[in-house]
This record gives structure tokens, C-alpha cells and sequence, in this order.
């Protein structure tokens, strides 16, 4: 639905996931959605890279989160929710 504005299905993809679940690591969204580690290493890095993430480590594993201080981050949490009430129920799943 948003891949168009964002640029990618992996950007769409990670950024309804941490709407969701709030963290997420590179491992865990390749097998949530049972897809390869390296596009979502990515994406994360890209996102991380403009400020709309921030990472820390958790042991040996890299935790994501969006970044409190990126400046739209209430109106791009606000674009992600009203784009998630219109995404198809066996979408909205894959999410949650």
C-alpha cells in the first residue's frame, strides 16, 4: 500500500512490523516473513541511516526502534496506522 511512497516492500514492511510490535532484529523479520536476512539488513541500515530508527545491542543481536527524536515521527506513526486500518485482513496477520 505504501511501498510507492517509501520506496520498497522491505521499508513497508518493517515499519508496519515495528507499528506493531514496537523492536524488531534483522533475523527475526526473515523468518517472520520467511524471506532473506540481507534485504531487511538493509532496510534496516537505510532507515537507521536517516535517523527514522535507532539501533542498540542486546547481546550479540542489534535491537530496532523507531527513533524517538526523528522530527515527523508522530505524523509518519500517524500515516502508518490510518494506512494499516485499510490494509485486507490476511494482511493485517502478517503484522501481528
Amino acid at each position: 500500500m505504501l511501498e510507492p511512497i517509501f520506496g520498497g516492500k522491505n521499508i513497508e514492511k518493517v515499519l508496519f512490523f515495528l507499528l506493531k510490535n514496537q523492536k524488531c532484529y534483522g533475523r527475526e523479520l526473515s523468518k517472520h516473513f520467511n524471506e532473506s536476512l540481507s534485504p531487511f539488513q538493509k532496510t534496516l541500515n537505510r532507515l537507521e541511516t536517516g535517523n527514522i530508527l535507532v539501533s542498540f545491542m542486546m547481546g550479540k543481536t542489534r535491537i530496532y526502534q523507531f527513533n524517538p527524536r526523528y522530527p515527523f515521527l508522530k505524523e509518519l506513526i500517524h500515516l502508518l496506522e490510518k494506512a494499516y486500518e485499510f490494509l485486507p485482513a490476511e494482511k493485517k496477520i502478517l503484522f501481528d
